[in-house]
């Protein structure tokens, strides 16, 4: 049986079903696993595929923790018997030729917290707020009246949608997230949540937030949250194991939310709605190469093709190339008169900083000036996201609302 683990998880997972139930998951836990991509990968999807097969989860949480003791961690072996879960410590024999026998002992049932903390965290909290936040800032420079009641429920609305795409793509990177250091310990790898729970919350989140915006907004605001759904968790997450174009589609999931701030009031996609993508959209170049220069092993280990790896020459340029981006699309949301001329004074300044940045870091690409111009993207969107809140200017120029307005007036004239 563990000659035919060689070969793949599936056939032993034939093997071991033709064998006792409580003997079959006593190999579970002490088969030696060997940790190759392709083993890895075979037995994840067989684990998406069945998630409520006690012998897959058992291979499984076996080999994830074989790795780590095999890497000098002290984590408990996890199985599944016939009466539960249960643990024991990996130790070696007295020669040192393997693990010795195994002393079962019951394993600690996981809390309602601790389950709640693995759903929060499935969804990327930190990330999604800083997404939310430029939905609000949409939200807050579009033309029309403020509305508490609506400019919440588009920040639940989007929250919820952000969070739906990224328990999506943790559960669909499953595989290639246990091989990366930065990714091992999500909490489908390490096992707070099994898969169909992390589709329940993917699930959940998901209609949540597109019900949340298609009742409280309009339909285009809602068709945008699913639009990013999809285009995250399908497109993207695809992508980026086939193309380097991937951090492209990104960046256009990153430039939604603005806009759907910008048509929860407005129920249009304008110029200056797209301006205010764009500069999103410019700023996740540098901000995602320069993350992931210093992650490239670990991006090339898990079979991604990241700009980084394939083509490091080119994630410099592109850094640079979008970095100074950021210059022009500033300067024309003042010519726009959605902001005042102040923003292309300050604006200026916070991005020649991150145009110095970025042309280190094309001069001379190494773990230093990639962490550099990481940290600086880090204060640089906050800081332009204030200017441009703090700088806002009157109705914006724009021929689609002059003419609204002039037609309000005729309306009124012949009333």
């Amino acid at each position: 049986s563990c000659e035919m683990w060689h070969r793949t998880p599936i056939r032993m997972l034939r093997v071991l079903r033709s064998a006792s139930s409580r003997e079959a998951h006593r190999v579970c836990a002490t088969v030696t696993v060997p940790c190759g991509r392709t083993h890895r990968t075979s037995l994840a999807l067989a684990l998406a595929r069945r998630p409520h097969d006690p012998l897959v989860a058992a291979l499984w949480t076996g080999q994830a923790h074989r790795k780590a003791a095999a890497d000098g961690a002290t984590q408990p072996l996890v199985s599944v018997g016939d009466d539960g879960v249960r643990e024991a410590p990996v130790s070696q024999s007295e020669d040192g030729a393997g693990p010795a026998v195994v002393s079962w002992s019951p394993a600690g049932t996981t809390t309602h917290l601790e389950y709640l903390k693995a759903c929060v965290e499935i969804t990327k909290v930190r990330l999604s707020g800083l997404v939310v936040m430029t939905t609000m800032l949409g939200y807050g420079m579009s033309p029309g009246a403020f509305s508490f009641f609506d400019f919440g429920a588009v920040t639940v609305g989007t929250a919820l949608c952000v969070a739906s795409a990224n328990a999506w793509n943790q559960w669909l990177e499953v595989p290639y997230d246990s091989q990366m250091k930065r990714t091992c310990k999500r909490p489908i790898v390490r096992g707070a949540l099994q898969p169909h729970e992390a589709v329940g919350v993917a699930l959940f989140t998901g209609a949540a937030g597109v019900a949340t915006l298609y009742c409280t907004t309009n339909a285009l605001t809602a068709g945008l949250g699913l639009a990013n759904i999809f285009l995250y968790a399908g497109l993207y997450t695809a992508m980026k194991r086939t193309s380097v174009y991937n951090t492209w589609v990104g960046s256009i999931v990153g430039a939604i939310p603005p806009v759907m701030g910008w048509t929860a009031v407005t129920g249009s996609i304008d110029p200056q709605a797209i301006l205010l993508g764009g500069i999103l959209f410019a700023w996740q170049f540098p901000h995602f190469n320069a993350l992931s220069w210093n992650l490239r092993n670990d991006y090339s280990r898990a079979g991604y093709r990241m700009m980084s790896v394939v083509d490091p020459g080119l994630s410099k340029r592109v850094a640079l190339r979008y970095s100074v981006a950021l210059a022009p699309l500033t300067l024309a949301l003042s010519a726009s008169g959605l902001c005042t001329p102040w923003l292309a004074l300050d604006g200026t300044l916070l991005n020649s900083v991150l145009i110095y940045r970025a042309w280190k870091f094309y001069d001379d690409g190494n773990e230093k000036t990639a962490r550099k111009l990481f940290m600086t993207t880090l204060w640089h969107l906050p800081g332009i996201l204030v200017l441009i809140m703090l700088h806002k200017g009157g109705e914006p120029k724009c021929p689609k609302y002059a003419l609204k307005t002039i037609a309000g007036d005729i309306k009124l004239l012949t009333t």
